[in-house]
């Protein structure tokens, strides 16, 4: 009876948020390609240990319900999408508790723990991003049954396109499995990767995709569990700052990249969304954003659980997220994504509004 509560309470936010609003916005709907930072669920629906469909995820989501969103409540699409007058949550392609008729508004295809690297999916088992464009396929020929092929272009050739992916290639493949430092050093791996990026947006083109945003790397070096790492390592618990650098330097190849392919491609709007300062000001000066606690997460102990170790009978985690940036030692909270999201909307995403 309360999951039967939860979808009606979920059906009663689509058509009250959905409907009225969406004909009067210039984007019909948000597809996410992506990782962690934006998968609404897709990896609870695939044999890999990196899940979140369990409390104390989701505790301020509507109806406190888990959906393995990386997140205590909503995440950046969410806000994006109800910043362009549509509902406020993107859903998971692979949730069987929607179908597409929903996904005719918002589809994630996200997976935690890819890459543009397809070494990277490999790690945890997740869904590589070649995978993700073969789902947007799928979509689209569903998304042409349901609205027919007039409509469904305009959707697809209206939308806008969320890409946030490139943080696990370094931390989670670079910089821990063996393979790819053997074979490139990190400014090689950068090309490599800015290689796939610049052939994936390529593809979205060719697949009628014109309003995409690419998102840069935050200050991964800053994340509680590389600062926990740091401490144990005896220096102190302050970010990495290597990583930082990494960072930076790959965010002004991207843009770079944006650039290239704006120049390239005939009536294609790319725009580069970059989290890195905004993050880091609100790692810098947390007080001045609303939160106390910037160095460790609040779920557990805040310095390496994610996942699995973060879970509901951990007795450390905090009981009010709002106090911190992230959530997990790898995840900001709800509120630095709501932040985030209105910086990007108000300075980035205004061309497309």
């Amino acid at each position: 009876m309360e999951a039967l509560f939860f979808l009606f309470f979920l059906a009663l936010i689509f058509a009250s948020s959905s409907s009225a609003a969406a004909a009067a916005s210039k984007v019909p709907a948000i597809i996410v390609f992506g990782d962690s930072s934006v998968d609404a669920g897709n990896n609870n629906h695939i044999s890999t240990v990196l899940k979140s469909d369990f409390e104390p995820y989701g505790r301020d989501f509507y109806g406190g319900r888990p959906t393995g969103r990386f997140c205590n409540g909503r995440i950046p699409p969410d806000f994006i999408s109800e910043a362009f007058g549509l509902r406020p949550f993107v859903p998971a392609y692979l949730d069987t508790n929607y179908n597409i008729s929903d996904f005719a508004v918002g589809v994630c295809f996200a997976s935690a723990g890819t890459g543009y690297d397809n070494a990277t999916s490999d790690v945890l088992n997740v869904i590589p991003l070649w995978k993700e464009v073969e789902y947007f396929k799928e979509y689209q020929s569903k998304l042409k049954g349901y609205a027919g092929d007039e409509k469904a272009d305009f959707i697809i050739h209206e939308a806008l396109y969320v890409v946030s992916i490139g943080t696990n290639d370094f931390l989670e493949n670079y910089y821990t499995m063996p393979n790819r430092r053997s074979q490139y050093t990190i400014d090689q791996y950068q090309g490599f990767i800015l290689g796939i990026a610049e052939n994936f947006v390529k593809e979205l083109y060719g697949l009628g995709a014109r309003k995409i945003a690419l998102t840069g790397l935050p200050p991964m070096g800053c994340l509680p569990l590389e600062r926990s790492t740091n401490y144990f390592k005896g220096n102190g618990d302050s970010c990495t700052e290597s990583y930082n650098i990494v960072a930076l330097n790959f965010n002004s190849k991207l843009s770079g990249l944006v650039k290239k392919l704006n120049g390239e491609l005939h009536g294609i709007n790319v725009v580069f969304s970059n989290p890195y300062y905004m993050l880091l000001q609100m790692i810098h000066r947390p007080s001045a954003f609303g939160f106390d606690v910037a160095g460790v997460a609040c779920c557990a102990s805040g310095m390496f659980e994610m996942g699995y170790m973060c879970d509901r009978l951990n007795p450390f985690t905090c009981t009010d997220a709002n106090k911190y940036i992230f959530w997990d030692s790898f995840h900001p909270t709800e509120k630095t994504n709501k932040i985030i999201s209105d910086y990007v909307v108000k300075h980035v995403l205004n061309v497309f509004l």
